[in-house]
């Protein structure tokens, strides 16, 4: 298979991890940054060209799409899909899981365990959405936000109040959730490819912060996850429609709380905790659906006519 990885960073562990991986398997694997390709759009014939080139030779691909170009990552996607290419994840649910109220409202709708949670246009109605997820103290989230940005914990009334006003002000649009307290500053983070979950490791914010995230300073270690745990991040990757993702649950009294699902979750932090090769997994799974790809395709039979005799 000739495979691309779509990353604007050649040079970032899960980047260089997949290219290793892939080529060790005996794939040729190339990485496109798909913030510089560009598409073609005509009847019967879509194409997506890269530096002047015309890629139409890319069997599958792997998307790992920054937050700061969804749309235009997202639409790349879109492309190759046009174009029969295999994708790890589908653009539709690349983009669905970018959207954090969209991702909520979905996972809600499937009935999976989520942190209480409000949304508004106004502040006119910050009592009452503070009200609604349990008040203070109490978690307000960007949108917008990536990797622990835009997260703010509001441990008063007050502070929620002038926080979400302020927010509001520059034209924010944020999420109100409830604080877990029985996480204790920890979350779990399990990562799913096609079905199963490949890895789980818990995340512990360092002192003084209680967001967990490991580019905040947290740390990870290896953890068995409980048949709840696993199911949880199993039923919402599916619900997303994604095949490789990241499932961020806080463990709470009434069981596992979805956090977040990731569509682009990085493989150095969970390869680390649990020593496990993850990158291989995504792979393997390129490798099926290549093969099942093939094993599709209609058999031309040749037939011969025979000459009539004078």
């Amino acid at each position: 298979m000739k495979i691309a990885v779509l990353s604007t960073n050649k040079h970032l562990y899960s980047t260089r991890r997949l290219v290793e991986v892939a080529s060790a398997r005996g794939h040729e694997c190339i990485v496109i940054d798909h913030s510089k390709c560009y598409v073609g759009i005509r009847q019967g014939k879509p194409s997506i060209h890269y530096k002047g080139h015309d890629i139409a030779d890319i069997d599958a691909i792997i998307p790992r799409i920054g937050a700061s170009v969804t749309f235009y990552g997202s639409a790349i996607v879109r492309q190759f899909e046009v174009m029969n290419v295999i994708s790890a994840n589908p653009s539709q649910a690349i983009t669905r899981s970018r959207d954090k109220l969209r991702c909520m409202q979905i996972l809600s709708g499937a009935g999976l365990g989520l942190p209480i949670t409000g949304f508004a246009r106004t502040a006119s109605d910050v009592d009452d959405l503070i009200s609604m997820v349990g008040g203070a103290p109490l978690v307000i989230k960007l949108l917008e936000g990536t990797q622990g940005i835009g997260v703010v914990l509001a441990e008063t009334k007050k502070a929620a109040s002038s926080v979400i006003e302020a927010f509001y002000g520059l034209g924010n649009n944020i999420l109100i959730q409830e604080y877990i307290k029985e996480a204790k500053g920890s979350d779990i983070r399990a990562f799913v490819v096609d079905g199963k979950v490949v890895g789980a490791m818990k995340r512990t914010a360092k002192e003084g912060e209680f967001r967990s995230n490991l580019h905040r300073g947290g740390t990870a270690e290896i953890v068995k996850l409980t048949r709840n745990e696993r199911e949880t991040a199993v039923a919402a990757a599916k619900a997303m429609g994604l095949t490789v993702a990241g499932v961020d649950m806080l463990p709470s009294d009434r069981g596992p709380l979805i956090l977040e699902v990731n569509s682009s979750p990085g493989l150095e932090g969970i390869e680390t905790a649990t020593h496990k090769d993850i990158a291989s997994e995504i792979i393997k799974y390129l490798e099926r659906q290549y093969e099942a790809k093939q094993l599709s395709k209609p058999i031309v039979k040749r037939t011969i006519k025979k000459e009539s005799k004078l």
